[in-house]
C-alpha cells in the first residue's frame, strides 16, 4: 500500500510540472504525436475497483484511466489501444490491469506504474469483458465474435477457445474457485464452462433478451445475470436451476455486482438507477438515483462501504453502501462530439454532441467556459456568426437554437424542420443562417429574427451539409442520396446538381475564394469541384473509411478531413497531395475546424474528444506541408543548403493493408535502414535502402516500401507496428496499423 502510494504521489507530481499550460491536466497525459491539447476524458465503459481498494479503473473511450481513491484524483491514463476500451479488470494481486477494446485486442498494464506490458490478439471482433482467473493465471475474453478466449496471462499465450454462442458474448466471469467460467450472450442465454478443459458444462435459459452481465457470488452457490429484458435472474452455480427472478428496473440491466460479503446484489441500468437487492431472499432493498443517463457499469469497493456507478451522463457516482447516501460526483469525461467550430476571434471553441449540450472552451487554456442546455436530443452542428456574438446549434430534436456566446443565454428557438438538424451555419454577411434536415429540405431563417425565408426542395434523402459561398451568393448542400446541390442563395432557385460520388456525401464546404467546393463522402474519398461550372477537379484517396468532415483553411492552401478510420488527412489544395496524416483518436473523427490564425485543427471525435493539433501555415523549409508540395508540384528538388535536418515522416497510407510506404528526407548524405517491430518490441524485418544522397525521399518512387510481410515472407497479422529509421547517426521512431 505504501508503496503505491508513493508512487501515485511521485506520478501526480511529474503531471502536474508537464501540464502546466492547459487547466485541464490529466486529459493532456499521453498526447499523441502533433497534438497539443485534449478536452474530455472519453465516455465511461466499465468501472473496477483494486483488490486493495487504493484505486478505481475506469474503461473509457480514449484508455483506462485511473484514480487514486483516498482522494479521487486520476492517477494516469493507460493508452494504446486503438478503439474504445469496454472492460476493465485487476489481476486478484492487483499488479496487473487488463482491458478489452473494440479494436479486438486485450492489452495488459503493470497497476503500479502503467507501463505496458503485453497486447493479446486473436478475436476477430470487439472485446467485450475480460475478467482474471482467482489465481490470476488465466484471463477469459467474451467477444463479438460469438467467443470466449482464455489466455495465460503471464506469457499472453492463447490457451483455447470456447464455442457455442450465437451471438455476441457480452460478460465472462471466473467462479471463485477457479473452475467454472460463466459467460452472457446477445443469444439470450448464460453458458457454463470447465475452465480447465474448455468443456461446455450447461446453459441457463430464461432472459427473453440479450445477457448483459453475469456474475458469481462471492462463496460461488449463486449467479447473478442482467439482461435486456429488464431483469436480474439468480441461478444455481451447480445445477444451473433458476432460483428467482428480481424485478424492478424500467429498462436495459447492463451490470450486476454482488457485495464482497455476498448478501448484496447492485444492478445497474439505462432506465438511469442503480438497484440494491437482498441476494438470499430477492427483496428490493433501495434505488439509487441521480445519473441522468443509462448506468453502465456498478462496482462495491472491497471494504463493502461504497458503490460506484459508471454512467453515460458523464460522471461516475459514488454512494455510501449502507444508507443510500449520495457522497460525491467524479466529473470531466464526455460523450460523441459531433461537431467543432472556432469563434471568429479564435478564442472560443464551441463543441456539439451526443449529451444534448453545446460546450464552450477557452481555445488557449483548454479551460471549460460553460455548457449552454435546452436541446432535448443530440446536438449535431454547431456554429458562429461572422462578429462571433451568436451561437447556432442544430439538433436531432428538430430545432435550431440561437444562444448569446458571450453569457451562454437562449435567444430563440428556430422551429420548422419535421426531421433532425443536421448542419447549420452562418452566410458570410451574417444576415442569413441555413439549416440542413433528415427531412431532405434545406431552410434559410433571417439570422436576427429567426424568422424563416424559404425552404429548398430537390433531394431526394437527408441534408447532412451546408454551406455558404463567401460572396453570399451560392448555397452548397450535401446529401445521403450521394449528390451536392448548388443552389441561389437570393431565391432558392437550384442551379445544378454535382454528381460522382458512389455513397453519401456527409460534409461540403467552399475555398476562401469560391472557386472550388469540397465534398467528404461515405465511399471514402474526397473530391474537388469547380464552384462555378461544377466541373469534377479531382479526388483525394487514402481514407479508408467514411469521410465525415471536410474544411479549407483560412488562407485556402491545406484541406482538412475527419474519417471514421479514425483519423484527420492533410492535403494541399491546389494539388490534392497528401501531406500527413493525424492519429489518435479512438472513434471516428466527426468534426474538424482550423482556427482563424492557422496554426491550430480542432477535431471531435466519437471518442467522446477534441483534440486540438499544431498546425503552421508558413511552414518553414523543414516542415512536412513545404517539402511534401515542393514535390507535388513537380518544382526542382531541394538542395543540401535547404534541408537542414534529417526527418522520418508517417507512412502513407496508416492504417494500411498489406502494403505502405515511409517517407523520409536526408540532410547529408547516409546509410539508410529501416528496421520494423511489432508492438511487443520484437524485430520482425529490416529495409537496407543502402547509401542515399541528400533528398526528399517521399512519392512512391523514391520512399521506403513495406510489403507487410516478416523476414520469412510471411504476412504480418493486424495490429500496431513502430517502424525505426538510422542514417549515420540520426535514428526516429513512428508507429502504424496494419488493419485487415
Amino acid at each position: 500500500m505504501k508503496i503505491r502510494l508513493c508512487i501515485i504521489t511521485i506520478l501526480l507530481t511529474l503531471f502536474s510540472f508537464a501540464t502546466t499550460t492547459f487547466a485541464q491536466d490529466a486529459p493532456q497525459w499521453h498526447l499523441p504525436e502533433g497534438a497539443k491539447a485534449r478536452l474530455g476524458k472519453g465516455s465511461i465503459r466499465e468501472i473496477a475497483y483494486s483488490p486493495d481498494g487504493t484505486l478505481l479503473a475506469v474503461a473509457s473511450s480514449i484508455g483506462v484511466w485511473l484514480y487514486d481513491t483516498t482522494t479521487y484524483q486520476e492517477v494516469v491514463l493507460l493508452t494504446g489501444h486503438t478503439s474504445s476500451v469496454f472492460s476493465v479488470s485487476f489481476n486478484p494481486d492487483g499488479k496487473t490491469i487488463a482491458g478489452g477494446s473494440g479494436d479486438t485486442t486485450i492489452r495488459l498494464w503493470e497497476a503500479d506504474t502503467g507501463a505496458h506490458l503485453r497486447t493479446l490478439e486473436g478475436h476477430t471482433s470487439s472485446v467485450f469483458s475480460v475478467s482474471f482467473s482467482p489465481d490470476g493465471k488465466t484471463i477469459a475474453s467474451g467477444s463479438g465474435d460469438k467467443t470466449i478466449r482464455l489466455w495465460n496471462a503471464d506469457a499472453g499465450a492463447p490457451l483455447r477457445t470456447l464455442e457455442g454462442h450465437t451471438s455476441s458474448v457480452e460478460s465472462v466471469s471466473f467462479s471463485p474457485d477457479g473452475k467454472t467460467i460463466a459467460s452472457g450472450s446477445g443469444d439470450t442465454t448464460i453458458r457454463l464452462w470447465d475452465a480447465n478443459t474448455g468443456e461446455h458444462l450447461r446453459t441457463l435459459e430464461g432472459h427473453t433478451s440479450s445477457v448483459e452481465s453475469v456474475s458469481f457470488s462471492p462463496d460461488g452457490k449463486t449467479i447473478a445475470s442482467g439482461s435486456g429484458d429488464t431483469t436480474i435472474r439468480l441461478w444455481d452455480a451447480n445445477t444451473g436451476e433458476h432460483l428467482r427472478t428480481l424485478e424492478g428496473h424500467t429498462s436495459l440491466v447492463f451490470s450486476v455486482s454482488f457485495s464482497p460479503d455476498g448478501k448484496t446484489i447492485a444492478s445497474g441500468s439505462s432506465d438511469n438507477t442503480i438497484h440494491l437487492w437482498n441476494a438470499d431472499t430477492g427483496e428490493h432493498l433501495r434505488t439509487l438515483e441521480g445519473h441522468t443517463l443509462a448506468v453502465f457499469s456498478v462496482s462495491f469497493s472491497p471494504d463493502e462501504k461504497t458503490i460506484a456507478g459508471g454512467s453515460g451522463d458523464r460522471t461516475i457516482r459514488l454512494w455510501n453502501a449502507d444508507t443510500g447516501a449520495h457522497l460525491r460526483t467524479l466529473e470531466g469525461h464526455t460523450r460523441q462530439v459531433f461537431s467543432v467550430s472556432f469563434s471568429p476571434d479564435g478564442k472560443t471553441i464551441a463543441s456539439g454532441g451526443l449529451d444534448n449540450t453545446i460546450r464552450l472552451w477557452n481555445a488557449d487554456t483548454g479551460a471549460p467556459l460553460r455548457t449552454l442546455e435546452g436541446h432535448t436530443r443530440q446536438v449535431f452542428s454547431v456554429s458562429f456568426s461572422p462578429d462571433g456574438k451568436t451561437i447556432a446549434s442544430g439538433s436531432w430534436d428538430n430545432t435550431i437554437r440561437l444562444w448569446n456566446a458571450d453569457t451562454g443565454a437562449h435567444l430563440r428557438t428556430l422551429e420548422g424542420h419535421t426531421l433532425r438538424v443536421y448542419s447549420v451555419c452562418f452566410s458570410p454577411d451574417g444576415k442569413t443562417i441555413a439549416s440542413g434536415s433528415s427531412d431532405n429540405t434545406i431552410r434559410l431563417w433571417e439570422a436576427d429574427t429567426g424568422a424563416p425565408l424559404r425552404t429548398l426542395e430537390g433531394h431526394t434523402s437527408w441534408v447532412y451539409s451546408v454551406s455558404f459561398s463567401p460572396d453570399v451568393k451560392t448555397i452548397a448542400s450535401a446529401s445521403f442520396d450521394s449528390t451536392i446541390r448548388l443552389w441561389d442563395a437570393d431565391t432558392g432557385a437550384h442551379l445544378r446538381t454535382l454528381e460522382g460520388h458512389t455513397s453519401a456525401v456527409e460534409s461540403v464546404c467552399f475555398s476562401p475564394d469560391g472557386k472550388t467546393i469540397a465534398s467528404g463522402s461515405w465511399d471514402n474519398t474526397i473530391r474537388l469541384w469547380n464552384a462555378d461550372t461544377g466541373a469534377h477537379l479531382r479526388t483525394l484517396e487514402g481514407h479508408t473509411l467514411r469521410v465525415y468532415s471536410v474544411c479549407f483553411s483560412p488562407d485556402g492552401k491545406t484541406i482538412a478531413s475527419g474519417s471514421s478510420d479514425n483519423t484527420i488527412r492533410l492535403w494541399e489544395a491546389d494539388t490534392g497531395a497528401h501531406l500527413r496524416t493525424l492519429e489518435g483518436h479512438t472513434g471516428p473523427v466527426e468534426s474538424v475546424s482550423f482556427s482563424p490564425d492557422v496554426k491550430t485543427i480542432a477535431s471531435g471525435s466519437d471518442d467522446g474528444t477534441m483534440l486540438l493539433w499544431n498546425y503552421r501555415s508558413d511552414a518553414d523549409e523543414t516542415g512536412l506541408d513545404e517539402l511534401f508540395s515542393v514535390e507535388s508540384r513537380g518544382k526542382k528538388l531541394v538542395t543540401l543548403g535547404q534541408i537542414k535536418r534529417n526527418q522520418l515522416f508517417q507512412n502513407y497510407p496508416n492504417p494500411f493493408n498489406p502494403e505502405t510506404w515511409i517517407p523520409y528526407q536526408l540532410a547529408k548524405p547516409a546509410d539508410v535502414r529501416i528496421f520494423i517491430y511489432a508492438a511487443d518490441g520484437k524485430r520482425i524485418r529490416m529495409l537496407d535502402l543502402g547509401h542515399q544522397p541528400v533528398g526528399i525521399y517521399q512519392n512512391k518512387s523514391r520512399a521506403a516500401y513495406w510489403d507487410g510481410r516478416n523476414a520469412q515472407g510471411e504476412p504480418v497479422a493486424s495490429g500496431i507496428y513502430f517502424y525505426t529509421l538510422t542514417a549515420s547517426d540520426f535514428s526516429a521512431t513512428r508507429k502504424m496499423l496494419i488493419h485487415k
